[in-house]
């Protein structure tokens, strides 16, 4: 008798347990929030239009200034310059300290708007949509805000309005958020005469944002999170496309990743669809923030480095071209690796690059006619992607720990214009980069907290 009630009481506790875990299971199912993840110029969905869109060479010279910011914030020689910011952005119940004029100083930065994906987040209560752009290369999130003081670029939608949130603040100069925005936006924050805390977050065609930093609820579609860190922008210009802000998913402590990280996790992943400047887009592309399911992911180490904390470093081992490695010594691989969602064309070092350009003109002139470079893209043909495409040789990144990109013709080369598709990688005198067109289609994960990156194939199209 004893011995049925022992086995009766040990089942009851058994299925108990399995009960439990399966409830806990569930919920880390859902602790995940994924997004959908467009290109600015993608088809229907597209946030630019004839007078945002721009051409492509610009887009490449615009792309080589943030190759050149990326490469200065490891060797500390930061520029500034400084931009006057008019007194009226803090008219009537706010006024600056100088109530003639304050010079925000505007450290070299990142170029947005021009080759980004955006997705779509909910700000307030109630709740108002939001078209954002995500950059990897930032760690600090904001939008436009009504009243618009100074200016704001055109966007899609409606700019968001704190005076209609029921749980809208700003934060004074003596909180612990506000001394962050130096690591997070690379410049000082500033104080009105009433104590609120000024943000001012600077890219590197000097584009900028600048306003109040405030917290409120954030949205993804039903989930609601409250006390979101952001900016509210009174005064925004620059290549932002018709986005209405932007999403730093940098690692630090201001980002949007480390915000949402006590219920999700220090995990993010996404998928970069295919665009081109031609006008032709991919679909299925996502942004996840949580743990990634993917059983095909192949890890490398995410590394650190001291210049910069809030980058995503890894090591670049080698690169195969028709399947055999390009024949670059060790010191072609030394330099620093970069993985970024914001760059468009990805950086080699100087050894590797010539040599990868080398055997592709090989390969690919004994079928096409050399054509005149194109700004930073020296490798190109005349014909067009379809017939390039043919005659390319296979590419393959490999990274430390065996983690690899086996490139599609579409993360090889780029149509520039009618008729001429040129080789889309370019030489670097500073850092490597792995850039969005070598990243497109690619499921890949970035697990801050093990310290680790992977990459799965096939994520979108």
């Amino acid at each position: 008798m004893v011995l049925l009630v022992s086995l009766f009481l040990y089942l009851l506790l058994s299925r108990t347990s399995s009960c439990r875990v399966i409830q806990e299971v569930d919920q880390l199912r859902q602790s995940v929030l994924h997004l959908p993840l467009y290109h600015v110029r993608g088809g229907s969905h597209s946030l630019q239009t004839s007078d945002t869109a721009h051409p492509f060479s610009e887009a490449l010279a615009l792309d080589e200034e943030r190759v050149k910011f990326l490469n200065s914030r490891l060797d500390g020689k930061n520029s500034t310059t400084v931009h006057p910011v008019a007194t009226s952005i803090l008219k009537g119940s706010e006024s600056w300290i100088d109530e003639k004029s304050v010079n925000v100083p505007l450290n070299p930065g990142i170029p947005v708007g021009i080759s980004n994906y955006y997705t779509k987040i909910g700000l307030g209560t109630p709740t108002t949509y939001h078209n954002v752009i995500m950059d990897t290369g930032s760690s600090f999130s904001w939008v436009q805000c009504e009243p618009c003081l100074v200016y704001c670029h055109p966007q899609v939608g409606s700019r968001f309005n704190p005076s209609a949130s029921r749980t809208y603040q700003k934060l004074s100069c003596g909180t612990r958020q506000c001394s962050s925005l130096k690591a997070a936006t690379l410049n000082s924050p500033m104080c009105t005469a009433s104590n609120t805390c000024i943000y001012s977050a600077t890219y590197g065609d000097q584009s900028f944002s600048v306003g109040y930093l405030s917290k409120d609820s954030l949205s993804f579609g039903s989930e609601s999170l409250p006390g979101f860190l952001f900016g509210c922008g009174q005064d925004n210009n620059g290549l932002f496309g018709k986005s209405a802000g932007l999403i730093g998913l940098g690692k630090d402590g201001l980002s949007m990743l480390s915000q949402l990280s006590t219920k999700y996790g220090k995990v993010f992943s996404y998928c970069l669809p295919t665009s081109t400047f031609l006008g032709n887009s991919g679909s299925g592309g996502f942004l996840s923030i949580g743990t990634a399911s993917n059983s095909a992911y192949k890890f490398t180490p995410m590394l650190a480095e001291n210049q910069d904390s809030a980058l995503y470093f890894i090591k670049l081992s080698a690169i195969y071209l028709s399947g055999k490695p390009l024949a670059v010594g060790s010191s072609g691989y030394s330099s620093p690796t970069v993985i970024d969602s914001g760059t468009t064309i990805s950086r080699l070092s100087a050894p590797l690059y010539s040599a990868l350009k080398q055997e592709y003109i090989d390969i690919v002139s004994t079928k096409y006619k050399i054509a005149p470079s194109f700004s930073i893209l020296d490798a190109c043909f005349h014909g067009t992607f379809d017939q390039i495409s043919t005659a390319i040789p296979s590419v393959e990144l490999i990274f430390q720990g065996g983690a690899n990109l086996k490139l599609a013709p579409h993360n090889i080369i780029l149509e520039v214009e009618k008729g001429t598709t040129c080789l889309a990688f370019a030489s670097s005198s500073g850092m490597v980069i792995i850039g969005n067109t070598q990243q497109q289609t690619f499921d890949i994960t970035y697990d801050v907290a093990s310290s680790k990156i992977g990459f799965a194939a096939g994520g979108c199209r």
